[in-house]
């Protein structure tokens, strides 16, 4: 069965992490428009969640955004694949990456290990449609280009996407990750996604070589971000701003933009702000 991802999942989608999702959150979230939720924070390799969220909606896609190759073998992961493809067959797009050094104390040949974790999920039954690769760097994305679905890059901007774009070629699906804050107030905003940003990501080898590569300085990535930086990896202002701001994303080339909110709490609820940006993109 062909799918046609860009149809299934819209311009917009939320992302949100596995530990903070639930069957009734899913449900709001399809009501509300949005055509995909992602998971974060590395899914376990039963996927049993995925089963969960599906079943409770009739339409909307969920994605992994990442399971990770160093955490969850390529044999249970296909396993669990076949499972939802057989029950939910279309609406489930597996999302795979090595994760970060820093992490995982068995990091080493990033490309080797993904091109065998591919290799073995294909040969277990995942057809290649079905599979998204969590890539930054130019050659990620033609591996993802070329044994992929497409891509699910994270902490980007829309410089990133019309660059991505270059590389991957018009077929290829480009989903990328965003954070929001929805204040007006431009230091509160800050307040609010820069600790996001902060915490692990400046950390993170990966990024703030993807980053460098994008022309941010030192100075920039020093200190939990300059302004400008903060600025250009978190959406801020009122509804109607954000969500022309996440239309930037889809203009640079990007077929799907990944929502994530981000909030003065973590246990904030977040379906008013869902809410508030659905309307301002007219998902309704």
């Amino acid at each position: 069965m062909t799918v046609n991802w860009r149809s299934l999942l819209g311009p917009y989608g939320i992302w949100r992490s596995v530990t903070m999702v639930t069957p009734e959150l899913a449900t709001k979230i399809e009501r509300l428009g949005y055509g995909a939720l992602w998971l974060g924070g590395s899914p376990g390799a039963d996927l049993k969640i995925v089963d969960q969220l599906l079943a409770a909606t009739n339409e909307l896609v969920v994605a992994t955004g990442i399971v990770n190759m160093w955490q969850s073998g390529a044999r249970e992961v296909a396993a669990s694949f076949k499972r939802i493809e057989t029950v939910h067959p279309g609406r489930f797009l597996l999302g795979v990456g090595v994760g970060h050094r820093e992490a995982t104390a068995e990091y080493a040949s990033p490309y080797q290990r993904t091109v065998k974790y591919l290799n073995d999920l294909i040969a277990g039954g995942v057809p290649a449609q079905s599979l998204v690769l969590a890539a930054l760097g130019p050659r990620m994305l033609r591996l993802a280009a070329e044994r992929t679905a497409g891509a699910h890059p994270y902490l980007v901007t829309p410089r990133y996407v019309a660059q991505a774009r270059e590389t991957l070629g018009a077929g290829p699906l480009l989903a990328v990750e965003h954070k929001v804050v929805i204040e007006s107030d431009p230091a509160a905003a800050r307040a609010i996604g820069r600790p996001r940003v902060q915490r692990p990501y400046l950390g993170l080898e990966n990024y703030l070589n993807n980053l460098r590569r994008l022309g941010w300085t030192d100075d920039d990535l020093a200190g939990g971000g300059s302004d400008a930086l903060i600025d250009a990896l978190v959406a801020h202002g009122d509804a109607g701003q954000v969500a022309s701001q996440l239309a930037e994303f889809i203009a640079a080339g990007a077929d799907h933009v990944c929502v994530q909110l981000v909030t003065d709490s973590a246990d904030a609820d977040p379906v008013p702000g869902y809410r508030a940006l659905a309307d301002a993109a007219d998902l309704g």
